[in-house]
């Protein structure tokens, strides 16, 4: 059994930066991938960044050169920075796992419940 711990989000001014974490414990897992999504009131959810095995990240033209995923291994973290942050930052930020426990076994997707980021304008 996995479970992810999200910490980092909070009320920040336009212009300002936020750091988002997403802890994982408990079972011994093999590292696949990992995803951050956000969603606004009324919006769609969407994939703001993510980043596989290798470390290879992906960002929207919306964050790209604002935002960075990472990922560091020795303590089963992967850390969302968010620079040059706007008012249309302001969502609901939630972590996705992909994991497996061991090589060549099941796949497995779990989420993390969500953190705040509010942008003030």
């Amino acid at each position: 059994q996995v479970q992810l711990v999200e910490s980092g989000g909070g009320l920040v001014q336009a212009g300002g930066s936020l750091r988002l974490s997403c802890a994982a414990s408990g079972s011994t897992f093999r590292f696949i991938g990992m995803g951050w999504y956000r969603q606004a009131p009324g919006k769609q959810r969407e994939l703001v960044a993510s980043i596989i095995s290798g470390d290879t990240t992906n960002y929207p033209g919306s964050v790209r050169g604002r935002f960075t995923i990472s990922r560091d291994n020795a303590k089963n973290t992967v850390y969302l920075k968010m620079n040059s942050l706007k008012s249309e930052d302001t969502a609901v930020y939630s972590c996705n796992l992909i994991y497996s426990l061991s090589l060549g076994g099941r796949t497995y997707s779990i989420w993390g419940q969500g953190t705040q980021v509010t942008v003030s304008s």
